[in-house]
Parts: C-alpha cells; structure tokens; sequence
C-alpha cells in the first residue's frame, strides 16, 4: 500500500498544509515570456520543455528551479534520464532555460514546475507531463532515489520501495499533516520524525520553516508590556510602567526573581489601567532584571545603571614633614563609596596588608595615610577617579640633628681599653666613624655598637697606632663629631723634663762630622710643662732663651668653595730667639667653633705671615689659629679667627638663546647652571649693552628666579648684547654671553593657519549639541583673524569667537540648523595673509516621506511608491523603513529596514487580508519621528474571486446604567459574613455607590465593595443588628443613572431551644 502524497520526499516549494490545495497560477507574468507547456510523451520517449525570460530590464541572469511535485527540486537529479540547459541571446536579450526528459518511464508522469526569481521578482508556471502506457490503477507515490555512483544515477525508480511489502490493503489511515508535526516537536525529535514518516529532504524544510515568520501571541493580561531594556543614570529616578488588560487582575513585580515590597525607594502608583514602579535614587545594585506578573503572564525588562563620573571636588595638597612622622593626604570627591586609585610617580601604591600605605575612606572624602614616612616617601603623589585627577608633592626631610651627648677628648695609657660615646637625635640614624679621615670598620680589634640615640667605639687593648682625630658623621647630615684619642706609652709619661740622646742612635753619644759641613741635632725632650732649653758647649752657654708670644688672631680676607686665605702679624715677643716659622690650625669640629678640637694644616713651617688653606668642606664653619716657633719651642697658639664659612659661587648658567624679538623687547631664555654648591641659587641676573660698548646695564633690578626674562624698552634698530649670571650667597657666578649681537627689530612671519586634520573634512554635529573649534595658527607680530560666514560677518550673539597670539577658538553652546555653513577664517600679518575654509555641517532627524501611494496590487503582492523627504535634516538620507499593519489589529510589523530605492514590492501577503503601510525616513541621526501612512489600504484577493465588502456603519454601543440583577432583600445572622449582589450593563464603565438609609458608605473598614465585569457586591463584615437598614446601589455614567435597593436585617445568634420567628419589615423605614 502506497504512502500518502503528504508525507514523502520534501523540499524546496509550498508549506504542507498547502499539499491538497490546487496551485493557483497567476494571470499577469512580470519574467516568463515563454513558459513551458503540458506535454505527453511514449514510454521510452523523450521531451523538452522551454522557459524564455527578456532580460532587457535585468542587471544579472536571473535564479531559475525547475520542481516536481511540489516539493522535489530536480537540480539534484540530474543524469542519464534528465538533463538542464540555458543559454543566451545577445542580440534579443533573452534568457533561454530548457528541461530535457531523455527515455521516459512510466513513473517520470506526473505534475511539474518552473520557478523564476530575480531580487524581489518572482514568477512561477507548473505544467504536466503524460507517460502513455501508465495504467490508471497504478496509484504510488513518486520520488527520487538518488543512486550514488551507479550507472543508472538519476533515474525515477521505485523498485526498491516496493520490495518486501505486504499485500496490497485498502489504507484507511487519516492522512497525516507532517508539517505541523513538526512545527509543535522539538528540534531533538525531527529526526525520528522524518525517519517514521519517510522524510527524505529534512534540511530543506527546516529551511523552509525558519523562513516563515512567527506569529506573536498577543497577551490576554498586558494591553502594553515593558519595554525591553531601561537606562538611567547613577542617583536618578525611573518609572516602569505596564498598561493592563484586565485592571482587576493581581499584579507583582520581581528584582532578579525576588518579589519587590513597597518602601520608600520603591513607590508602586495606579493610573487609570497602568501600573506603575518608581525606582528612587538608583544606585548600582538596581542594575539588574525586573519582571512583573499579571496572573499567569509575565513580561521582564533589563535596567541598565549608568554611572557618572567621579568627579574631584578638593585636590589633595603638597605635604613637607620629616622622617618618623605620619603622613595624610586627604581628597573629597563628588560621589559616596567611589572607586579611586592612589598613585606615586605614575606608579599605583600598594595597599595590601603588608604596604606601608593605609587607604580609608569617610564619605566623599579618602585618606592615604603613612604612618612612618620615610625619605624613600618623597615624590609625586596622585589621585585618579573617573571624572579627573589631583596630584601633590610630598618631601620627607630629615629632622634636624640633636647633639645630647659629644665626643670627649681622651688621655689613654697604652694597652688600656678605649670606650667612646655619643648621644645623638633622631636615635635611628646610622653613621660612620673616621679615624684621621679614613674609614674605620668593624673588626676583631674595634666594635662599633648602635642602640637608640647612643653610638659607641670601643677598643679593647689600645695601641699606638690607634692615637689620632676620631670623627662620627651621622648618616644624612653634614654635620660630625669629634674627639682626640691621645696614646701614652708608661716609659714617657715621667713629668719632670727628660732629654732622649737615644733617639739619635751615635755611639758614646758622639757625633762625628766633616770640617766646613753643616751640622742639625733633633734631640726629643719631654716634660711637664714644656722644660725651658739651654744649649751649652763645655760650661760655655751657647744658647739660650724662652718660647715666642702667640701672634695676633689671624685674618681671614678671601674665602673660596673649598679653600681661604689667612694673614696675621709676628708675635711681638719672639723669646730671645728667631722665629724660625709658624703653624697653622683649624679646627676639627665644624659644629663647635669654640672647641679645642684642632687640625694642624702644615707641617713644614712657613715664614711668611699668610697661609692658603685647602680641601676644606663647602657649608661648614671653620675657624684657624697660629702657633710661633723658634730654637727653643713652640708659642702658645693665638686666639682663633672669626667663624667663617667656605662658599662658592655656582657654573654659569647654560644654553642661553633668543626666545622672542619685537621692536622694543627681547626675550631669552637659558637653563640652570650645572653647578650648585652649598649656597644655592638664588636667582639670575640679566644684563645687556649695546654692540662696541663695555657699558653693561642691569635689566632687572630684583633677582628673577625663572629662566626666562624679556629686556624692555629697547630702542628699535639697535643691536645688543645679553650675558646672565647666576647669583648666590657666594656672590656673582661667572657671566653667560650671546656670541652674537641681536639687532632689536621684529621679524615679520608669514601667517600659517594649521588646520587640524578633523577639520579639513566637513565637520558634524546634531542639533543641541556643543560645538567647540580651535583653530592654531602661526605669524608675527600678532596677527589680526576675522570670520566670515557665506561672506558675511558672524554676529556674536549666536556664535562665540576668542582670539589669542596662537590660536582661534570658536564656540557655540547650544548648535542649531541655522550654523550650518561654510565659516571662512582670515589671519593677516601685515601684506600677508592666510585663509582656511571650515564646514560645518549640523544635523537633525528627517521628516518622513512626503506622499505614499499603493502603485499596484496582484497575488499577494503590493508595489509602493513614494516621494523623498520634503526636510532632510540636512543630511542625505540613507535610507528607509517600510511596515505593514493588518487592518484588523493596526499592529505594525517592519517588512525591510535600510532601503535606499523610492519604490519597493512587499511580497508574502496573506490572502483575504487588507494592509496599510507606512514608511519612515532615516538618515546619520536615526529614524524620523513620525511615518507617512498610505491613505487607502490594499485587500489582497485571491486569483479569480471579487469579493465586495459590504458596508457597515459602525453600532453605538454607548448606553445609560441599567441593572440587569437587582438587589434582594436579606437576613444575616450576627458576627457572620454577609454579602449584597447585583449586576449592571453600561457603557461606558459606570461609577459604582453602595449607600446605607440613602448615606453613601466611605472608608468604613466593615465595608468591602467589589465590581468585577458587571457585578457588584457588598461585603459586610461581622455585621451586628446595628448594621440592619435599607441598602442602596448606585450606578452613574455621562449617559444616565440606576439604582437598585433591598432591606437587610440583622439577626442574633440563636441559642439552643429557642423559636426563629421570621422578622417583619413592617417598621423599616422605606
């Protein structure tokens, strides 16, 4: 028993509910001009069918598909038995497509077609084909088989179905509808479908199937739904509205699946049958998916929180501190809870738990906080926030030295332990020790010890080779310490004098020497005080006499950067002997000029009355003093010079160049000298004078401190020359001078405007947007810049232009379509001039097209034309919307977005519907605001049928209240529930008032008053004999009023034995 013709081999072509219904073929042809005809062929025969198409009007070769059935493409099976062929004609234009059946069996019989389409162009004609010899009882399905790598591949055969079949039976299985099997199974299970019902094409009806649009279910409870996504700004207020259906229906609203209660930051109104959801002070935590249930239908939305930029309402401010101390860098910005990041020179600061860096944050305000800052803590430090940055300088100086406890000069007897001490603030500074100038470190021999503000050198066995100047240098500061270790070896420390002949190594202590040579005897004494020295040869004495007077303090006339220059006077006692010479001391502790802590600077004697010291410390004070010597000792020393202090004066500045020159000025401009000493910079000083004189002029009169100074009052056409010297308190350093003369004239430069590159095209912006131009531009003297607009002068209340020495700013704050223009600007220097042309171009959304006519109608096709735009927004449209409403529901569905074309075919129309369309313009801003609608709507007929719509003048359903269900008299029974009823009609909707002996109830908690569709009711709750009385409900519209009444007695609870006699409504007042 064959299969029904629904169920087998499907492919590209009509829909399968469409399977039984006759194709309909339509009478106008818009591409075949020749379609193929029906024809009837021997068994074994062959057959051409033709199809001609005129491609006059077509750019390229159109699609043509010749079909079986009504679902198999025959594109596929081509081969021995069937074959396809197209040609062209360049002379008629024509497009030739032929359809070759080669030996036709008797199952090749059957129904054909022949589809062609050209971009929104579409033609069809089906035609048959008669096999003679088929027998007419012979009902099989007919399908392909397509037989791979066969001989016979192509061949209409259905041997192998009919093999291993049962006996023919009569079939009287209803016949199935596949296609809508499939369109309610799941995708999982079309498989096992097409399996079960012979599907043998399965991809080309799922593409069949995703082509046909899905119709949207229109909602029972929202008459408007949510829009798909909401977006409001950090801190704002958004209002989610739903229009109902059914205003009686209970509503929800759901946050991310959790019902939302009323609170003040959620305010839940009623208008009319919208329902609304007010969300106050959004914050991000708002950002998420909202839902609201309307009975069992549910519509959901996004919320989308923008959030603003963090702007800095107070800057963190420049900290100078030392070290140890706590550092606070403190910025207030505009928002609560914002994110910042802290950095240090571009770096970002690590905050973890073991940075020494602490973030906090109170409010709008946040705290970097260091508790024990350090040197290494100086640097720039910065705040960034989305909305802008603040950044300060921090320097960590080191606090100033504290000398508790110095250095003490000591008298150590050889071999004795040595222990020095010394007290210093701030306590966790490290030093050095020096023993005369060189380094000392720790060994087995010495231990340097530091704990808190003590440092100690001990020595445990001193020898002689550890007597000397003992210096400790704090590391950080300039300033030292310093001591002298003074060695006293046991066999000389006899006080009274002693003469040491040992020294001189002769034998017998007898000195032996040529006649005529020069004899010097050294011979070392010792004693306590200095012993007084005679020289005698026999008892003859040859020399005699007493240490010289100390000389005068010396002078200090000349002090340099490292070095000065001293004077004194001879002594005026020279103890009876020449002064062989002199020593000169300084002394050793810079801190403490009044110390006897001294360095001796010669050791060979001078005798001459000045000195120059050398390798003295730039910044540290200094004082000197001089000792006389003669044959018999050394003068006690003199009284120290006055505190001095070793400056020098800095390198001359560099790089020093003209920067700018007018007729009466000149600018230079230099960097710093590479040198600084101890004595800093103070400022500069500029000086000129005119070419071939040695008269140099102060310019300034007061230090400058910048690198930068403009000379004034020049007399024009003079040439100059320029030095400048960099002064500090050392004095005046040596002079920077120009090579060259500058003559004092301004250079006149051509004007050059350097348009920026985004503005050599036309420049855009919409309508209220800011427009904000600057324009640079070279030349001197200050060029003069107008503005012209289409030749004409700019008028400066619509837009606003600054000028300065380099560049033009033109602004306007609020742009409108009357700025759009071609703005001319014009600098000119003297005879020179420049000009730059600017467009701008402001744009808005169009108007919608200006006419929309329905040009044609057939099948279930429409042709639409249109005109453009009357107001392009001035901006060229790119393009158009086109959408279509069915006449029944006025829902409007987009056909096709972005078209560029005045006319357009919409095609797929559904028979026995009436459309209306309308059409959108759209350009670079968007879509217009409003569509031009087609004034007549175009019914879409079926082919060979007029159908004549009879008119119908619309009915009136407006009508006064009148109740339908009155009221009924009642008895309740006290402390029970009761209930009034009654049903209205009216239209429109009427006001329903209940009234108890003609009082109209309001507010009263005991009442509940309900009306849903027509019915309404009265709910009395826990009524007491009381509540008994004539009850009245209203109902009133524009139209008109009823009302209905019934009496309700309230009754006791009945006790047990006791008669229920029915109550008389005699005494109730009516």
């Amino acid at each position: 028993m064959g299969r029904k013709d629904s169920v087998w081999s499907l492919g590209e072509g009509q829909p399968p509910e469409d399977l039984d219904k006759p194709i309909d073929t339509p009478p106008l042809s818009t591409l075949l001009i020749e379609k193929p005809q029906s024809g009837t062929v021997a068994l074994g025969g062959d057959i051409t069918f033709v199809a001609k198409v005129e491609a006059k009007d077509l750019l390229r070769k159109p699609t043509i598909k010749w079909f079986k059935g009504k679902w198999m493409d025959l594109a596929s099976k081509t081969g021995k038995h069937l074959q396809l062929k197209e040609t062209f004609d360049r002379f008629t234009k024509i497009h030739t497509f032929e359809m070759h059946i080669i030996k036709a069996k008797e199952n090749y019989a059957g129904n054909y077609r022949c589809e062609v389409t050209y971009k929104d162009k579409f033609d069809s004609c089906s035609f048959d084909l008669e096999v003679k010899g088929l027998p007419k009882c012979s009902k099989i399905i007919l399908a392909f088989i397509y037989s791979e790598g066969q001989e016979d591949a192509g061949e209409l055969d259905f041997s192998g179905l009919l093999k291993h079949r049962e006996p023919k039976q009569q079939d009287d299985t209803p016949e199935v509808d596949v296609w809508e099997i499939l369109k309610n199974a799941r995708p999982d299970e079309y498989e096992k479908i097409a399996f079960m019902y012979g599907i043998t094409d399965l991809r080309g009806l799922l593409r069949r199937m995703k082509k046909i649009p899905k119709e949207e279910k229109k909602s029972e409870a929202f008459a408007k739904k949510l829009e798909p996504a909401y977006q409001v700004d950090k801190g704002g207020k958004i209002r989610l509205v739903v229009d109902l259906a059914d205003p009686t229906v209970d509503l929800k609203w759901y946050k991310n699946g959790q019902e939302i209660r009323p609170t003040p930051k959620y305010i839940f109104e009623h208008k009319g049958t919208q329902r609304i959801m007010v969300i106050n002070n959004c914050t991000m935590n708002d950002d998420a998916a909202y839902s609201v249930a309307a009975g069992d239908e549910k519509c959901t939305t996004e919320l989308f929180v923008k959030e603003l930029p963090v702007k800095i309402v107070k800057g963190i401010e420049p900290v100078k501190t030392t070290v140890n101390e706590r550092i606070e860098l403190e910025c207030e910005v505009s928002e609560e809870g914002a994110q910042v990041k802290w950095m240090k020179n571009g770096v970002e600061v690590p905050t973890g738990v073991r940075s020494r860096y602490r973030v906090k944050c109170e409010g709008t305000k946040h705290f970097l906080v260091i508790d024990d800052a350090s040197r290494e803590d100086s640097g720039t430090y910065s705040i960034m926030a989305t909305g802008g940055t603040s950044e300060a300088h921090v320097q960590v100086d080191l606090k100033p030295l504290k000398i508790y406890q110095d250095l003490q000069n000591m008298t150590v007897m050889l071999g004795q332990p040595i222990k020095m001490h010394c007290e210093i603030y701030p306590g966790n500074v490290p030093g050095r020790w020096y023993r005369n100038g060189q380094l000392i470190q720790p060994n087995d021999h010495i231990n340097i010890i530091h704990r808190n503000k003590v440092h100690r050198l001990e020595i445990e066995t001193s020898s002689l080779h550890d007597a000397g100047d003992y210096t400790f240098v704090p590391e950080g500061y300039s300033q030292s310490l310093s001591a002298k270790i003074h060695i006293i070896d046991a066999l000389f420390s006899a006080d009274p004098p002693r003469v040491h002949l040992d020294s001189l190594n002769f034998p017998d202590n007898t000195v032996i020497i040529v006649a005529g040579n020069k004899l010097r005897l050294e011979i070392p004494i010792s004693g306590e005080p200095a012993p007084r020295v005679v020289w005698m040869k026999g008892e003859r004495v040859r020399l005699c006499g007493n240490i010289p007077d100390p000389p005068d303090a010396p002078l200090v006339p000349v002090v340099g950067g490292d070095w000065c220059s001293m004077t004194w006077e001879a002594p005026k006692y020279d103890g009876g002997s020449p002064i062989l010479g002199k020593h000169c001391l300084l002394p050793h502790d810079t801190k403490k000029k009044q110390s006897s802590r001294w360095m001796r600077l010669n050791f060979d004697l001078i005798k001459e009355t000045s000195f120059e010291p050398k390798k003295m410390i730039e910044g540290v004070p200094y004082e000197v003093r001089v000792f006389a010597v003669n044959a018999i000792g050394v003068s006690k020393p003199s009284d120290p010079s006055k505190a001095f202090i070793p400056l020098a004066v800095t390198s001359e500045p560099t790089m020093l160049v003209v920067d700018d020159v007018t007729d009466t000025t000149v600018t230079v401009k230099w960097r710093p000298p590479e040198t600084i000493g101890a004595a800093g910079l103070d400022g500069y000083l500029v000086e000129y004078c005119i070419e071939g004189t040695d008269d140099w002029v102060v310019s300034n009169k007061e230090l400058t401190e910048k690198t930068k100074y403009t000379i004034t009052g020049l007399t024009p056409g003079s040439k100059i020359l320029v030095r400048v010297k960099a002064i500090n308190a050392a004095g005046a350093s040596a002079p920077r001078t120009l090579q060259h003369s500058i003559l004092v004239k301004e250079v006149v430069e051509p004007p050059k405007i350097r348009v920026p590159r985004h503005l050599k095209q036309t420049y855009t912006r919409r309508v209220g947007e800011a427009v904000n131009l600057v324009v640079p531009f070279l030349g001197k003297p200050r060029p003069k810049v107008t503005w012209l607009k289409e030749g004409k002068p700019i008028e400066p209340s619509h837009v606003s232009i600054r000028n300065t020495d380099c560049d033009s700013i033109i602004f306007i704050r609020k742009a409108e379509r009357s700025h759009s223009g071609k703005y001319e600007m014009t600098v000119q220097v003297e005879n020179h001039v420049d000009t730059a042309i600017i467009d701008i171009q402001i744009v808005d959304l169009p108007e919608p097209p200006q006419c929309v006519t329905i040009e044609d109608v057939w099948g279930g096709n429409v042709a639409l034309v249109w005109t453009p735009p009357k107001d392009n927004g001035n901006a060229p449209i790119t393009g158009y919307t086109i959408q279509k409403a069915d006449k029944k529901t006025m829902e409007w569905y987009t056909c096709i977005e972005h078209y560029h074309r005045t006319c357009i075919t919409i095609t797929e129309l559904v028979v026995g519907n009436e459309y209306f369309f309308r059409i959108f313009s759209e350009n670079m801003c968007g879509l217009s605001e409003t569509a031009t609608q087609t004034k007549k709507s175009a019914l879409i007929v079926k082919e060979g049928m007029q159908v004549k719509t009879p008119e119908y003048s619309d009915h009136d359903f407006k009508e006064a209240p009148k109740f339908t269900q009155p009221l009924i008299n009642t008895f309740a029974i006290a402390g029970y529930n009761t209930t009034l009823n009654c049903s209205v009609r009216a239209n429109p909707r009427p006001k329903v008032i209940w009234m108890k002996n003609k009082i109209t109830i309001l507010d009263d908690p005991r009442y509940r008053m309900f009306s849903n569709q027509g019915v309404c009711t009265l709910e009395i709750r826990k009524p007491s004999p009381y509540d008994g009385g004539l009850y009245t409900c209203k109902a009133i519209n524009d139209l008109g009023e009823a009302q209905v009444d019934c009496k309700l007695e309230v009754k006791g609870q009945c006790e047990p034995g006791s008669e229920f006699s029915v109550p008389s409504f005699a005494d109730v007042p009516i």
